[in-house]
């Protein structure tokens, strides 16, 4: 398990640990889905564009953040890495914006922290077989995509 030296070690564990979130002792995962809330909510005046644009780069980053810092741990896809969360459930609200309130967002969360640790289906076909930070990012990424799709057609 990392601590806050490791953390502080480099700017992508920094980012990969979800700014601290990941050294959460109880379900880091959680705590770091719930650290996309802000971002989201920094950005969200922001043009639709823009929004997509950062959560292009949050994927981008994320892939070599998440891969440099499971290789410094020396783990596949260690539960201290919340990037993963934090970029799909903030990709997650830009795509749901216009319909967002704290019910709506609260909705989102709880469909998404479904799928991320039900793993259904080709989730945990991903989560076993894609490697690197790729692997770590992608079955987060499949989870949002269901969890969009539910959310979506209970609207």
């Amino acid at each position: 398990m990392p601590n806050l030296k490791f953390l502080i070690k480099h700017p992508s564990h920094f980012l990969a640990l979800g700014f601290g979130a990941g050294l959460s002792k109880k379900a880091p995962g959680t705590i770091g889905t719930l650290v996309g809330i802000p971002i989201y909510l920094l950005i969200s005046s922001y043009s639709f564009s823009i929004q997509m644009m950062m959560a292009l780069l949050f994927t981008i980053v994320g892939i070599f953040i998440c891969n440099q810092t499971a290789q410094a741990l020396k783990v596949k896809d260690p539960s201290a890495i919340v990037w993963d969360e934090i970029s799909a459930f903030f990709l997650m609200l830009v795509i749901a914006h216009p319909l967002l309130n704290p019910l709506k967002i609260f909705e989102l969360f709880v469909l998404f922290r479904i799928f991320d640790i039900w793993k259904p289906f080709p989730i945990n076909y991903l989560d076993k077989h894609v490697g690197g930070g790729l692997g770590i990012m992608l079955d987060d990424y499949v989870a949002a995509f269901f969890a969009l799709l539910i959310y979506f057609s209970i609207q």
